[in-house]
Order: C-alpha cells, then structure tokens, then sequence
C-alpha cells in the first residue's frame, strides 16, 4: 500500500455505522460526475450490490467490487435505462441504419453546446483566438470539484502542482480544438458554424490538426501520448478524528477476465483502466497539457488534466506521437468529437449520455489505436457500433465498428487484458493481491499455458456429464444388488 492510502473496506469499517454515511457515499458515486478518472457507472444493481457487502460487512468482497464479468454487468445498464423512463432501449435504437428519425438533424448551437464544453466560444460567430497572447481564463480552482462529506471525508482531488499552474492556458486550448473541431458542421439550419481561426505567430488555423503543425512549426514540441490509469470511480480522502494527516481511499472497480489465475480455481479479477489521448506542448507562447476522452458525463471532448491522481492508480503512456503522427492523432480526436455530437443529436433519449451504449474512455481511444497502430490493447470495449451509422461520420464509424466488443462478454484477449495495465512492471502496482496473480498469469500466457474459466454453457455440460456418470455409476450399483439377491 502507498503511505498514508487505506482501502475502502478500512473507511467502511469504521464508517458504516455512523448515521446516514453508507447512502451519503453511495449517493455520492451514482451516477454519472465529471470526474477525470471515474468510468464506472454505478447503475441501482451496482449500487444494491455495494450497499449488500457494506451492511453485511464483506469487506473482502467490497474491496474486489463488484468483481462481476461484462456479461453479468450489461444488463443492470440496460434495466436501468428502462427504470429512467427511456423505454427505447438500444435493441430498439439500433435497428438498423438511419433507423431514427433525427438522424442526420441539424442540430441547434444551444444542443451543441450541451455536449461540448466551448467556453465562450460561439458557433454563430467568427472569431479569432490569438494564441500569441496569454490567456485571460481563470486558475485552477476547487469549487465544484471538491466537496467535504462528513466525519472527515472529502470527494474530490485537488491541483496537480506540476500541470494546474498551466490551467488557464490548457482550458483555452481545450475549448479552442473543441470548437476547431466544430468548424463546417450544420447547425441552426445554417450551412455550417461559422469559422473560427487560432493564431500562432503569424499564421491562422481551422482545424485541431492544422493547430499542432502550427504550433510545431513556431517552436513548440508537441506530444501525444496514449495513457492508460487505473481507474478511480471514489475519489475520496479520509482523516480520522484526531489525525493530523488525510488518506487516499484506494476503490477500483474490478471486472472478471475470465482468465484462471494459475495454480487457482479463481479468476483474474482486474481493476478497469481509464484511458485517454494527453497533449502536451511546451514551447515560447503556449504551454498547456489537455487530454481527450468519452466520459460519463457523456461528452467527448478536450478537456483539462490538472487534478492530482492518488498514487496507486499510476500511469502508462502506451504510445507516444510527434510530428505527423501528433497531427493524425489530433484529426482523429476532432473527427470523434463531431461524431459523439450526431450521436446525441440523434439519439437523445439514450440514459447517461449514451454512455457505456455509445462506448466508456477506453471504446474512443481504442479506435484510434486501431487506425495509428493496426491493433488495440484496451479492455473492455462498450459500444454498440450498430449505433454509429450517420453518413456524415464513415471515417470514424469504420474505426468503431473495427475494435473488440465487449457487451455480450466474450472472453477478451489476454494482449488486452495485459496491454490496458497502467504499468508494465507489475512490482509497481500497490493495489492488495494484485500483483502475483498478473505476474502468474502472464508467465502463464507467454507460456501458452494460460487457462480461461469455464463459462456457463462448460459449467453445464461438465454438471450434466457428473450427473450422467452419477446415474451410471448407482445404475451399476443398483443392478450388482439385484443380481446378488438373485
């Protein structure tokens, strides 16, 4: 365990019996938030489930919540789009291409702006933002991020000292290459927004893509990197009474990989990843780190990464991009971006945002790995790709439709399981337990020597045939006690 961190199940133990705590937390983590790092959706199955292990005092159980297969996850999300009142589940939205009514709308700027964050940044007038001059938004602020819970706990992290000095140049950058991206789309029944142009030196831009030759050519460097977390849904900080200090609660969401963890009967249980596209550019004018990613706050967009992670979800950079890669990278991101936006136009009824329908962080990410490196390591993949049929969309629909699917449950490759790990040395990893079952398995797997579980229909046939040789066996018996009498 990392200094000063404590599991949830050490916060619920002394926690759980305080009046009315268990449902403030619970309440706390329902639900979509705008947390950088947080992709779970804790539908109300989810959250019986915990609230199940909290009062019967699992603590075992809860720190491998919910320790559940993909299988056995999708349907609480599509009960609880039914439980929403969203009656038109995706078996109903995804019929077929073009199959509702809104697709291919125009959309008006007031819905645009509810699934893209464009600051100030109209769609209904040119502008040009002068990227020559210091920006003008506020610093980094806590307001709205962390919020106090009682008996010394705190949701929420507080600034990155190495990125939230940036922050006020990294929110402009991410509103700018949100509304680059933007450019040319129909909106209000106009041919398309109108154009807006960032300025570096003497040059002015359109695009996300043109924006990072730009900035390369005035002497910046400009990275991409694909980084992989593990993902944490909490957030949270205990101080106990009388503590001078706070601790991180270390809570993963743990997912089933239906691998066998060797020398066991039990199953690799592993912690979902949180996985984004991160920019980095230094250079004489602009110096901003941005990240994109679907969240569950349903929208795909740039954002800012200013928030300091707790130490045990670490951090991995996948893949690193500059020049021409860089610039691909970044019309892909931009090329999505639009794409989320005539999938909200389209399906508005979809519960979350059309998150986990329409895909988590990782569905996104993975996509442009496809098309950047000619396969994915990311694990699990969400989206219904029958969703993404707009025509104005084929480039990114193609690379959606090209990843794995993980919705029904099919055991994912273990190149996925292992490549989605925000580390590639497993004696990094902090999280209790953890470590000896990957290094096991994946000696296993460089082996060939890996076994899955078995899943529902083996588990059957292997009951059936036990019951049959049963059968035999006390035929045999009862025969041999006849004959004997006889």
């Amino acid at each position: 365990m990392p200094p000063m961190t404590i599991l949830l199940s050490g916060m619920m133990r002394e926690l759980s019996a305080q009046p009315g705590f268990t449902e403030a937390m619970l309440k706390q983590i329902e639900g979509p938030n705008g947390s950088k790092n947080g992709p779970a959706l804790l539908t109300p199955g989810l959250v019986h489930r915990m609230r199940e292990l909290i009062l019967g005092k699992d603590w075992a159980g809860l720190d491998r919540f919910p320790g559940w297969t993909m299988r056995e996850i999708n349907p609480t999300v599509r009960v609880v789009g039914r439980l929403a009142g969203r009656d038109a589940a995706a078996e109903d939205l995804a019929s077929g291409p073009g199959a509702t009514t809104s697709a291919g709308r125009r959309p008006s700027a007031k819905e645009v702006s509810g699934y893209i964050d464009l600051g100030a940044l109209s769609l209904a007038e040119a502008q040009v933002v002068n990227l020559n001059q210091p920006s003008q938004l506020p610093a980094f602020t806590t307001a709205g991020i962390v919020s106090p819970m009682g008996y010394g706990v705190v949701r929420g992290d507080g600034p990155d000292p190495a990125i939230a000095p940036m922050h006020a140049e990294s929110d402009r950058l991410a509103q700018l290459l949100n509304r680059l991206s933007l450019n040319g789309v129909a909106v209000d029944g106009a041919t398309a927004a109108k154009p807006v142009a960032a300025r570096v030196g003497t040059m002015e831009v359109t695009t996300p893509e043109a924006l990072m030759e730009a900035l390369a050519a005035t002497g910046h460097q400009v990275m991409v990197a694909d980084a992989r977390y593990f993902a944490n849904f909490g957030h949270f900080h205990y101080q106990r009474a009388g503590s001078q200090q706070s601790q991180d609660v270390m809570m993963p969401f743990w997912v089933d990989s239906q691998i066998r963890v060797p020398g066991t009967r039990r199953p690799l249980l592993v912690p979902v990843i949180h996985a984004e596209y991160e920019w980095f550019i230094r250079g004489p004018r602009v110096n901003a780190d941005v990240a994109w990613y679907f969240g569950i706050d349903g929208k795909a967009e740039f954002r800012t990464m200013d928030e300091l992670n707790q130490p045990w979800v670490l951090g991995r950079h996948a893949h690193e991009y500059r020049g021409a890669d860089a610039r691909e990278v970044t019309r892909l991101a931009g090329k999505m971006t639009v794409a989320y936006v005539h999938e909200h136009i389209a399906r508005p009824e979809l519960p979350f945002g059309g998150y986990y329908t329409l895909g988590v962080c990782q569905d996104g990410v993975a996509a442009i790995e496809k098309k950047m490196t000619g396969a994915t390591t990311l694990f699990p993949n969400t989206a219904d790709s029958r969703f993404f049929d707009d025509p104005r969309d084929t480039e990114i629909n193609r690379l959606m439709e090209a990843i794995p699917k993980d919705r029904e449950g099919a055991a994912p490759a273990p190149e996925r399981i292992f490549g989605s790990l925000p580390t590639e040395d497993f004696a990094q990893i902090t999280i209790p337990g953890l470590a000896g079952d990957l290094q096991q398995s994946r000696d296993a797997w460089e082996k060939n020597a890996l076994h899955r579980m078995p899943g529902p229909r083996h588990r059957l046939v292997v009951a059936l045939e036990l019951l049959g040789a049963a059968l035999a066996i006390l035929t045999v018996v009862l025969l041999e006690r006849k004959r004997r009498r006889t």
